[in-house]
Formats: C-alpha cells, structure tokens, sequence
C-alpha cells in the first residue's frame, strides 16, 4: 500500500509539473527571456545561466534594446525614403538632402541591426551572464566559461526526468495490475447490470467516477490505520441515503479523494478543450471543492429520501393497519404493502426489515435497525410504538390504526403550516419584483408626459 500511495504521489507531482510546463512552453522566446532577465537581475544566479544560454541560441541582445533601435530606425527610413521619393519628382537644382547627423546615425543603426553585430553583441552579453552566474555560485556556469561543458546540465535535467517519468509509470502499473484477480472475482460476485442500472439514478459524477475509485482509492483506503474513524462517521449517512448497497465507507472516503484530483483533472480537460485562458490559480480550489462536495451530495439525497419517506408514511400505515386486521402477521402485512404500494425508499426499507426477520433477526431488533437507517423522528416513533405493543403482547392493528390517524392529522398540520407561512415567503420577492414593476407601469406615463410637457 505505501507503494501504491507512492505512486499516486508521484503521478499528481509529474501532472502539476507538466501542467506548469504546458503553460511555460506556450510563451515565446522573447517572453521567456524577459522572465529569466527579471529573475537574474533579481540575483536568481540560475536565471543568468539561462539568459547567457538564450543569447547564445538567438544570437541578438536583448529584445526590449532591438525594440528601441527599431523604433528610432524606422522614422529615420521613412524620412529617407519620403525625400527620395520626392526628389524623382523635382529637378536636380530642387533636390533636397537629409541632414548629415542623420544619415549617419542611419547608418549606425543599420550596422547595429545587421547578423554580424547581433552576433558579436550577444557573444558578449552572453559571456556577461555566464560569468555572473559563474561568480553567484553556479558551478555548471563555471565550466562552461572554461570550456569544459557543453549543455550537460540540460542533459542531465533531461535524462533525470525520463527516469522520474519512467519510475512514476512502473509504479502506477503495479499498482494498476498487482490485486488484478482479486478485484476481478470481486466484480463477479456483484450483479453489475442491476448496480450500473442504480448508480445511474445518483449522478454522472457518481457513475463515471466509481470506475476509478473503486478500483484505484478504495484499496489505499482499506489499508489505512484510521480507517474506523471515518467507517463510523459514514455508515449511518450511507444507510440515510440508501446507498449502502453501492458504496462502503471506504468507498465513499476513496469518492472524496478522488474528486481532489478529478475536478482539476477534468477543469484542464474543458479548458484544452475549449481553448480558454482560465487561470491555473482555481486548481487547488477545485481540488477543494471536490474533497466536499461528496459531503453535500450525500447530504441532499439524505433529505430527499427521508421527504419521500414521510410522503409515503400515511398509506403505508393505513395498509398496514387494514392488512393485520384482516389477519396478516406483521411480516405478511409488510409484504403486501410492497405489493400494493408503489416502489419507493418506504417500501424498500420494509423489503430490509423482512429480510433481515426472515435471516433470524427479532422483530424489534429489524425495527431499531430500520430507526437507525432512516434517521427520522417520525419513524423513529412509529418504530418505538410498535417495539413496545409487541414487547407487552397487545395487538397492533388498533395501534397501527391509530397511528395512521395521528400521521394523517401531522401531515395535514404541516400542511396547514406551510400555506401559513406561505404569504411570509412570498413578501419579499413581491417587495423587490412585483411592486416596482407596478410601480413603472403606473408612473411611466406620468413621468413620460410631464417630460414631454416641458
């Protein structure tokens, strides 16, 4: 496993870096020459290497200095060539000269400008730089100036990141293909068609990244020493969120660890893609997002389930009730509100509790759990009732009769409640949308005819 932690270590380093690289290869050779003339002035004494190495490829200064000299030639040419122009047009006796000062300095520029000057004054400022690398401590530098080196801090860099490539890669392989049988005998005994068809209902996120991490994450989780801290804290919102038949807690952990790399992954992706200049700094906020997004996630289908629960409450009940008087058992009673229902987290909850009565578990122990599953007050409740009838041996058809009847009354209270609280609600979006739109359509005109009046 410290292997396999390794590895993933090393793929995220060489992705940052090569991103990093990606961005610094699109700039040109004047824009990277500007950078590392900045950094050496800085006193970055590695910087004046690659600055005495640039003048030494582009055999030309500095390109800020051929910008200057360009810009004081080209008026001096377009002055030249103007009075040449004109004086094919006037006689020989009106022809008119360029002042001597700037003929020459004409000249001047032009020699500047020419291959053979660029060549000579970049020599020299490239020998400049190599030797104030040299004097900052850059031993590379030194044995350049000496002649004993060509380029073999570059060959050593280049040879160096092909090992940490090739080490990275042989890592990530072993790790891939070492539980290969292990993970594939466990894919067998998983009904995949079924499961695909469920991961489906949960998201794309979920769906096209359970691949990954359950294949790659779920391992280096298992393998954590800390592991029961976070199996305690994730079992009970999976079993609120009925996703315990999809994801382990460690599956989960390994979700959220994916995600740090999945969302910056997929946000370089889009941005190739769509060939934007989004900035580079989003990435580790990004990789925060995707740390707690699983948290949210399973957080909002936590309350939508225990919604669709408390919906389908009264005619579970009622069903319940009508079956156990008619003669039905409990466990009987449960079946035939499965038949008769439509399917939803109700039912299948009642599903759980037969399976686990029907596996050896007492009626009140399948109920706890099914309280402890959902998570809800409500439940709970009707749980606890049913718990102590049975434990006293009375019969329930009066009490789940009852039930029913106090369900149906909460139900119609908050009911009540929310169209109570209805006219609250809408107050401020009818403060700051409705009325000022009465309030244009009624002084508009107004406004418009006193306007036009003066």
């Amino acid at each position: 496993m410290q292997k396999a932690l390794t590895g993933v270590i090393i793929f995220l380093l060489s992705f940052m870096s090569v991103t990093a690289f990606a961005d610094f290869r699109d700039l040109t050779e004047d824009q990277k020459f500007e950078l590392y003339n900045e950094s050496c002035e800085k006193e970055q004494f590695a910087s004046c290497y690659q600055v005495g190495h640039w003048y030494l490829k582009n055999k030309r200064q500095n390109p800020k200095e051929i910008r200057k000299l360009q810009e004081e030639l080209s008026p001096l040419a377009d002055e030249l060539h103007g009075i040449q122009a004109d004086n094919k047009l006037r006689n020989e006796s009106e022809r008119v000269t360029l002042p001597l000062e700037k003929i020459q300095r004409y000249k001047e520029l032009q020699s500047i400008l020419s291959e053979e000057q660029q060549a000579a004054i970049s020599q020299k400022a490239a020998m400049e730089a190599l030797k104030k690398a040299c004097d900052g401590g850059e031993k590379v530098a030194c044995k350049e100036l000496s002649g004993k080196i060509n380029y073999e801090g570059a060959s050593f860099l280049y040879w160096t990141a092909l090992i940490l490539i090739g080490l990275a890669v042989f890592l990530i392989s072993k790790t891939i293909f070492q539980d290969e049988d292990t993970f594939q005998a466990q894919e067998k005994l998983e009904d995949s068609r079924a499961q695909n068809d469920d991961i489906a209902k949960h998201g794309f996120i979920l769906r096209y990244s359970r691949p990954f991490f359950k294949r790659y994450f779920s391992p280096i989780v298992s393998g954590m020493k800390n592991k029961k801290r976070f199996k305690e804290k994730y079992r009970r919102k999976l079993a609120a969120a009925g996703l315990t038949n999809i994801l382990t807690p460690e599956d989960f952990f390994a979700f959220k660890l994916f995600l740090i790399i999945g969302f910056p992954i997929l946000f370089m992706v889009i941005r190739t893609f769509i060939e934007e200049t989004w900035s580079l700094q989003l990435i580790p906020v990004l990789a925060c997002i995707g740390f707690f997004y699983p948290d949210f996630w399973i957080s909002g289908k936590i309350t939508n389930r225990q919604g669709q629960i408390i919906r389908s409450m009264p005619f579970g009940v009622d069903m319940l009730a009508l079956s156990v008087e008619a003669g039905l058992d409990f466990v009987a009673a449960m079946a035939k509100v499965i038949e008769k229902a439509k399917s939803n987290p109700l039912t299948e909850e009642f599903e759980i509790v037969i399976r686990e009565i029907k596996i050896g578990a007492s009626r009140a122990e399948a109920l706890r759990n099914m309280a402890w599953r959902i998570d809800l007050i409500q439940i709970s409740s009707f749980c606890a009732t049913l718990i102590a009838a049975d434990s006293v041996g009375a019969s329930i058809g009066p009490i789940l009769k009852s039930l029913a009847v106090e369900i149906r009354q909460k139900k119609s209270a908050e009911v009540e409640k929310a169209g109570a609280t209805a006219a609250t609600k809408i107050l401020f979006p009818m403060l700051f949308l409705i009325v000022p739109s009465v309030l244009m359509i009624v002084f508009a005109p107004i406004v418009l005819e006193m306007i036009g009046g003066k």
